[in-house]
This record gives structure tokens, C-alpha cells and sequence, in this order.
């Protein structure tokens, strides 16, 4: 595993998983992606942790790991977009990975969901708790959107596994992306 993610490795919610044959392969897909964007995927994953911990919801905690590690991968390399913009692409190379692991399709349609919806200003009201964590790690850790939940969590996980600029970077590519291919079923994206 790269050295900046090695702090992060060692945190409850990821060290409790590292065993997990998912887990391992998500873990190694991730390396496949810039380091700044792999560390906000490990971030987003334990900051989505610590809430579901502190509220007491269950979850799919290696199918969340996997859909943390795939909820960017759209905004990687050149293949076309098509419809729905990056979170779409990178729900279609979850499904793939998962299917690949014999995942079953009602939890591949939970989890690609989650990577689906996260960039939506809001959780839908329907979405299940790995939709809602998700968007809430992911969110949090971009935006600082949710803190009080998890309060100081966010700047622990910087200082463990720092990215300078990741912000900008971030919303420098969704930028590029247009935001009409980025949001899901937009009143822009329709038109």
C-alpha cells in the first residue's frame, strides 16, 4: 500500500476490514487512482464510518470501502462519460468490479447507487444508509459539510493522510467535467 495511506490504514474502521478478500481487491483498485483522489476515498470511507458508528447504523461496511473506493474513479482517465456524467461512469466500473467478485445484484444496485447519487446536493429521501454515508464522508470531507456529527474527525484524517489543494483540485475537475454531466438527472442534464 502507498506510504500516505498507511495512517489511515491503521484506523478501527479500515483495519478491522484489511483481511476481506472485497476489501483487499476495492484497496487495490484504489491504487489505481491519483494519490490525492485515493486518500479522499479512504478519508470519505472513514468519515462515513465514524457517523454510522456514533449513530448506530448498520451497514455494508466492505461494500461501502469498495463504493468509496470507485465514487471518483469516473473523474480518472479518458474514456467518454456518456450519461451521467462521472458518478455514472464510476457506477458502472463499481458494478463491473463487483460483479466481477460475485457480488449479488441487489447489493451491487445498493452500492452503485450510493456512487450514483453522492454528488447530489442532498441524500434522496429513499436512499439506503451506504447511499446516505457515502454522500455524507464524501461531502464532509470536500466541503466540511456535516462536521458536527463527527466533530474533529475531518481534521484528524488531514493531518494523518494530508492533501494540500485537494479541494481545489476536486472541484477544479468536477469543473471540467461540466456540471451538467456531473449532477444526477438535472434539470441541465435534460435539455
Amino acid at each position: 500500500m502507498p506510504g500516505s495511506w498507511q495512517p489511515l490504514l491503521g484506523r478501527p474502521g479500515l483495519a478491522e476490514l484489511l483481511g476481506h478478500p472485497l476489501a483487499g481487491a476495492a484497496l487495490t483498485e484504489m491504487g489505481r487512482l491519483p494519490p490525492s483522489v485515493a486518500v479522499h476515498s479512504l478519508r470519505t470511507f472513514l468519515l462515513a464510518d465514524a457517523c454510522a458508528r456514533t449513530r448506530g447504523t448498520a451497514y455494508d461496511r466492505v461494500g461501502l470501502l469498495a463504493a468509496a473506493a470507485f465514487h471518483d474513479a469516473g473523474l480518472v482517465g479518458r474514456a467518454p462519460l456518456g450519461r451521467g456524467g462521472f458518478p455514472g461512469r464510476s457506477a458502472e466500473l463499481l458494478d463491473l468490479f463487483l460483479a466481477g467478485h460475485a457480488v449479488g445484484a441487489e447489493r451491487r444496485g445498493a452500492l452503485t447507487r450510493a456512487v450514483r447519487e453522492h454528488m447530489r446536493p442532498f441524500p434522496a429521501r429513499d436512499a439506503g444508509p451506504e447511499a446516505r454515508l457515502l454522500h455524507f464522508g464524501a461531502w464532509l470531507d470536500v466541503t466540511g459539510r456535516g462536521e458536527r456529527l463527527v466533530p474533529g474527525d475531518r481534521r484528524r484524517l488531514s493531518e494523518l493522510a494530508p492533501t494540500p489543494w485537494f479541494a481545489v483540485s476536486f472541484c477544479a475537475r468536477v469543473a471540467a467535467c461540466g456540471l451538467r454531466r456531473v449532477l444526477p438527472a438535472s434539470a441541465i442534464a435534460r435539455r
